[in-house]
């Protein structure tokens, strides 16, 4: 009999101990802080996943290690900070994740090893930590390759320009003052 496993009340340690595999296709606007982010989110966006759990056994003792495999891809809506019309981002998730007894031991373990620890839990959330990982994968300056349209790159026009250059330099008549009077 094959168990069923549920990524939003995820029995983690029956996931990895059965080897399970869990994917899926949702629609972006189900990730509810992701969505927030989006510029011009419509409904037909999509984020595939796919999560493979794994039992590690450990040499030389009757124990091992649980981990598990995320894989994520999303095209996600943000605006080109270059030329500040639509880009399509492509976000892109593929992890290893430890699966450790509780949140203290996760805490203690942090500092001391490499891999993304998370607190083995009975009812945890894949959705949560496929959004968690796709928020920090968001670029900080999206921008596209090459924008669609001409971006003018000077720092300033030259009606600017033109028109600092006709103004009388306020402090050229204190100046003119100044002149003619001994220091005193």
């Amino acid at each position: 009999m094959t168990k069923e496993f549920n990524p939003d009340r995820l029995d983690a340690k029956a996931f990895v101990q059965a080897g399970a595999r869990l994917a899926g296709h949702d629609s972006l606007l189900k990730y509810e802080r992701l969505a927030q982010e989006a510029k011009g989110l419509h409904p037909d966006l999509r984020v595939d996943w796919e999560a493979q759990g794994e039992w590690r056994a450990e040499a030389g003792t009757e124990g091992g290690q649980m981990w598990m495999h995320l894989q994520v891809q999303a095209t996600f809506p943000m605006l080109c900070q270059r030329c500040l019309g639509p880009v399509d981002v492509p976000l892109q998730v593929d992890r290893w994740f430890r699966f450790v007894a509780d949140e203290a031991t996760a805490e203690a373990l942090d500092d001391e090893v490499e891999e993304d620890l998370l607190a083995l839990s009975r009812e945890f959330d894949l959705h949560e930590l496929i959004e968690d990982e796709l928020l920090m994968t968001l670029p900080v300056v999206p921008r596209h390759d090459e924008c669609p349209t001409q971006v003018p790159m000077a720092s300033s026009d030259e009606d600017f320009e033109a028109a600092t250059a006709e103004r009388p330099n306020p402090f050229a008549a204190l100046a003119s003052l100044r002149v003619g009077k001994p220091d005193q």
